[in-house]
């Protein structure tokens, strides 16, 4: 049995949920608090690597994601213009072993649901609507404080609490998520049965313009840009931004644009990026997933990292025994320098459609990162 008994998750997204799950299923008494009122039921697209895909196995929830998406191997290049060109196939490294596909697409919420559906059936305790506010470590545990009181004392305080996590702020650790510079554009659709896998084209008014099949009939696309103040947009001016912004790209795309009403639910959100260099914990708190580090999605790492940061944390804890300075020397040896790279390379690969850079190596630095990820945490 593990010498930690009682531990407290801010947060409800994919690291506090598959952290959640290793806990509790092996006796933990898990509280996860939530500030949003209940699992979201909006949102576009997720692109996973065949390492998120990992996670999900040792999980024990693959079967279930599986169902709800749509495997694929291989990615494909277009190029803009008339007729958008194939200009190259390539198959992807599988980053998850044998027995996983190189990657997958699926609706947001529905990975969510069934995340949440597992930690919650693994014995976690749920309670939405109930932000982390502070906390108060001592040697030996931390006093928890929810919407501004007291919510109990537990063995460790995880913040799995996103990029503006209250508990990074309460513990001291002064970091902001930076702008990069981009800006994306995303929209939920039906898929075209020629769409089996992800296509991106680079080059014409957008950075990237692409899509990836999340479903049997759906897919979502996104548009790359120059970040761009989009306040007080409406949901049809929304629509008609994505549709004139994508003009300039044929095949599919001329599907996406018919397809594009109010109910693909288009939103826009900014790249951003940050990492905590040296230790992520403050004594018995600690943070994980967005809240340790973020990154642009040119890579498609940003959930397989939250995943590994629970997994890695979660096997720790069940095995190590005390919570002491060598259980913290190991996680962060696992995971730091890891999150790190893939924080530096989805960022240099931005950079360099920024600078307009033909001689770089995108090829390159994206195989450097598969091969490093490929290899369990």
């Amino acid at each position: 049995m593990t010498a930690t008994t009682r531990v407290a998750i801010a947060g409800g997204g994919v690291a506090a949920c598959a952290l959640a799950i290793q806990l509790a299923r092996e006796g933990v008494e898990v509280d996860m608090f939530d500030k949003a009122a209940g699992v979201s039921a909006l949102g576009s697209g997720i692109t996973l690597q065949g390492n998120a895909l990992r996670a999900f196995g040792h999980l024990g929830v693959w079967e279930e994601v599986q169902a709800a998406g749509y495997a694929f191997n291989g990615l494909s290049l277009r190029a803009p213009g008339p007729g958008a060109p194939v200009v190259a196939d390539m198959p992807e490294m599988s980053m998850g072993g044998p027995g996983f596909p190189a990657g997958m697409g699926m609706y947001r919420p529905d990975l969510a649901r069934i995340l949440t559906d597992a930690a919650v059936a693994a014995g976690a305790r749920l309670h939405h609507s109930s932000e982390v506010t502070g906390c108060t470590t001592r040697d030996d545990s931390v006093d928890v404080e929810v919407n501004g009181g007291p919510a109990g004392t537990y063995d460790l305080l995880v913040g799995a609490d996103g990029l503006h996590s209250r508990v990074r702020e309460a513990i001291g650790i002064d970091l902001h998520p930076r702008r990069t510079g981009m800006g994306i554009w995303r929209a939920f659709v039906s898929r075209p049965a020629e769409v089996t896998h992800t296509e991106l084209y680079y080059g014409g008014p957008m950075y990237i313009a692409g899509y990836t099949p999340t479903g049997e009939d759906t897919m979502y696309a996104f548009l790359v840009e120059d970040a761009q103040e989009h306040v007080d947009v409406s949901d049809e001016e929304a629509v008609e931004i994505m549709r004139a912004q994508s003009m300039a790209y044929d095949g599919p795309w001329n599907h996406i644009r018919a397809d594009l009403s109010t109910a693909s639910h288009v939103n826009y959100t900014w790249f951003t990026e940050h990492v905590i260099e040296g230790a992520w914990n403050r004594g018995r708190t600690v943070v994980i997933g967005d809240a340790a580090h973020s990154c642009p999605p040119t890579i498609a790492q940003g959930a397989a990292q939250a995943l590994e940061d629970a997994e890695v944390l979660g096997e720790l804890l069940l095995r190590r025994g005390p919570i002491d300075q060598a259980f913290w020397d190991e996680f962060h040896e696992r995971r730091v320098d890891r999150a790190t790279m893939v924080v530096r390379s989805s960022v240099q690969l931005g950079d360099w459609l920024l600078e307009g850079r033909r001689d770089a190596d995108v090829p390159g630095l994206v195989a450097s990162v598969a091969q490093r990820v490929s290899v369990p945490a």
